[in-house]
């Protein structure tokens, strides 16, 4: 199983238009950006996509320009799902999996499109591309979010997607003997927000759950860029 982070902003991107902060001036002068978050998982000579941001686009052309052969939401925020519409008239639609309160929101924006929709429960383990991927339910109020969990007979890698801290026991549970966690952080350390984890609470899920490695996704243009643990676009991970 192979992961390639295709983005790890958050649903403004870094550079953020118009600021000049230290972070988006670096990124301005470096040429290194925070594309959307969204992840390609690849097993078995098969491509999956978690989360069709907007930038899909030119994260598929930085990318080889690969074939999606499906497509997993987590949730109906317009940053994981809207980049959707980019594969009109670019390849076959890919079928799309989620929960089915965020297949049908979802698939109602692209109603001009014919396309497979498969809804999944969240906690019930589903084959796809010799892939269990199990759909975990977070706490992204207001909206219906999961995190996903795949698993190979060799490996285990979760995403929690946007979350805050307050994440189920029964998902926590779900969480262990991981070789890779990828956690929402939006924002520092210093700074408390409702809907999703700062760096210190990604930091310390991590530290409780003891993945072999993690990396922290969704980033804000307020995380600095050489922060431990803090992931860059186009970064992959290989496992047997």
């Amino acid at each position: 199983m192979k992961i390639t982070l295709l983005g790890t902003g958050d649903a403004i991107g870094t550079p953020k238009v118009g600021c000049d902060c230290p972070q988006c001036t670096y990124a301005k002068t470096t040429g290194n950006m925070r594309l959307r978050t969204s992840l390609l998982v690849e097993n078995e000579g098969h491509r999956l996509l978690i989360d069709s941001s907007p930038d899909l686009r030119q994260q598929l052309l930085q990318n080889g320009s690969p074939h999606i052969d499906a497509v997993i939401w987590t949730h109906g925020h317009y940053d994981h799902f809207i980049g959707f519409g980019e594969f009109y008239r670019v390849q076959n639609i890919p079928p799309a999996f989620a929960a089915p309160q965020v297949l049908n929101y979802c698939a109602d924006a692209f109603r001009f499109l014919a396309f497979d929709k498969v809804a999944i429960q969240p906690y019930e383990p589903f084959e796809i591309f010799g892939i269990t991927a199990t759909l975990f339910m977070v706490k992204h109020p207001p909206a219906f979010t999961c995190g996903i969990l795949f698993e190979t007979d060799q490996s285990r890698v979760a995403f929690t997607s946007d979350t805050n801290i307050d994440i189920p026991k029964k998902s926590l549970d779900l969480l262990g003997d991981l070789d890779l966690l990828l956690l929402d952080t939006l924002v520092p350390s210093n700074i408390n927000i409702g809907k999703h984890m700062n760096y210190l609470e990604a930091c310390s899920l991590a530290d409780r759950l003891a993945p072999r490695d993690f990396r922290c996704v969704h980033m804000s243009h307020m995380i600095p860029w050489d922060l431990p643990h803090t992931a860059r676009d186009r970064e992959i991970f290989e496992f047997p």
